[in-house]
């Protein structure tokens, strides 16, 4: 176990203890991820290659015999923020506001599947907030399959125990219609299906994965994940008007999701749609061609050959789905001019996280240009961290 994971699932123990003056029933975890490639290609029926972070989000939970869910989070100082406690048969859309929708977002969607009980939760993470590394999924994430461990439903593979793909959909379900946040299903199956050493090659539309292995160190590579801490959101517009448009340009192409136009086909297809929507379908298309190369290069043991993907991404994303930032375009300007062998934003945009791909002994190089690169712009310091894929969720205790 790592020491984000120890760290998160030991404060949600500890402080459980001493907010109910008993042990938790059990503690479940689930980390944040980084998509290496692939994105906006989940909602278009398309594929992504994420991989989990050794950050987690960790909830300690009991059950409670009066339908109340109480939910307790603490806070990166410590203080605990606490929830005001609901009925799980009394939520709906609309009734919770602020974090507590996400955990009661998921008790919403998993009261349809049967689980109804209330319970007690206490929160603790190591997943940035605000990064693009999928927080709010990590919470989710973890809420499931502690409420479903109480019920007795956890995905143990035992006889009508729920499959970790059925999990994700209904996490997504209450990010989607709960919480208010069109997400697709990248980050929950991240979160939920990912293990250590290896990356995630997921088919949205069929649901088959493969796990790739991703050793970065062995090639003598590192993961630099630069967490600009420009804050974003899911829920302010930009991402749900991009995935209307898609929905958009699919129908006036006759086709059930954009993943289904090849790449040879756009000279002909793009013509035929309204201006402001070409970028869109230019994006989702390259990128899933992308995500496909990777993969090839990721099998063939061809790491380093990834590198340009990855910035040819950044690119798309900048410049035909418009959703970087400064911050971003600092990010992956920099590491690319000091060495680094590709760079891209990473996460839904405006705001978060970027990656770079760099060979070790530039690592210090540059770390050291992102950071000079944000202050000549007069940007805040951002936060550095190499990645190592990790597992995915589960009961720690």
């Amino acid at each position: 176990m790592n020491a984000p994971e120890r760290s998160a699932v030991h404060r949600a123990d500890a402080a459980f203890q001493e907010m109910h003056g008993r042990a938790p029933s059990g503690v479940w975890s689930a980390p944040g991820r980084v998509n290496l490639i692939g994105e906006h290609t989940d909602y278009n029926d398309g594929f992504v290659l994420p991989f989990a972070l050794p950050h987690r989000t960790a909830v300690a939970a009991s059950a409670r015999d009066d339908g109340l869910l109480v939910a307790t989070t603490l806070g990166d100082d410590g203080k605990a923020q606490h929830a005001t406690p609901i009925a799980v048969s009394a939520l709906e859309p609309g009734a919770v506001q602020g974090w507590a929708a996400y955990p009661s977002g998921v008790a919403w969607a998993l009261r349809e599947q049967g689980v109804h009980g209330g319970a007690d939760l206490v929160i603790a993470g190591d997943v940035p907030a605000g990064a693009g590394l999928s927080s709010s999924h990590a919470l989710e994430c973890a809420v499931a399959l502690a409420l479903l461990g109480l019920a007795g439903r956890a995905p143990d593979g035992a006889a009508g125990s729920p499959a970790l793909s059925e999990i994700a959909r209904w996490v997504q379900r209450s990010e989607n219609d709960f919480v208010g946040a069109p997400t697709g299903l990248l980050d929950q199956t991240a979160s939920l299906c990912c293990t250590e050493a290896h990356a995630l090659f997921l088919d949205v539309r069929s649901g088959k994965s493969e796990q790739v292995l991703f050793d970065a160190a062995a090639n003598g590579l590192r993961v630099l994940v630069i967490d600009t801490r420009a804050s974003h959101s899911h829920t302010d517009g930009g991402y749900g008007a991009r995935r209307s448009g898609c929905e958009r340009a699919a129908e006036l192409l006759g086709v059930p999701a954009l993943r289904d136009v090849a790449v040879a086909e756009l000279p002909e297809v793009l013509p035929r749609l309204p201006e402001e929507l070409r970028p869109l379908v230019r994006h989702v298309v390259t990128e899933d061609d992308r995500v496909l190369r990777a993969v090839d290069h990721l099998r063939s043991g061809r790491m380093a050959e990834i590198g340009p993907l990855l910035t040819a991404s950044h690119t798309s994303l900048r410049d035909d789905y418009r959703v970087s930032v400064r911050e971003l375009d600092v990010a992956v300007e920099s590491a690319l001019a000091a060495g680094a062998l590709g760079a891209r934003m990473i996460g839904g945009g405006f705001g978060g996280s970027a990656i770079a791909l760099v060979p070790e002994d530039a690592l210090t190089a540059v770390e050291e240009a992102v950071v000079a690169g944000f202050a000549l712009e007069s940007l805040g310091t951002p936060r550095l961290f190499t990645a190592v894929p990790s597992a995915g969720a589960g009961r720690d205790k």
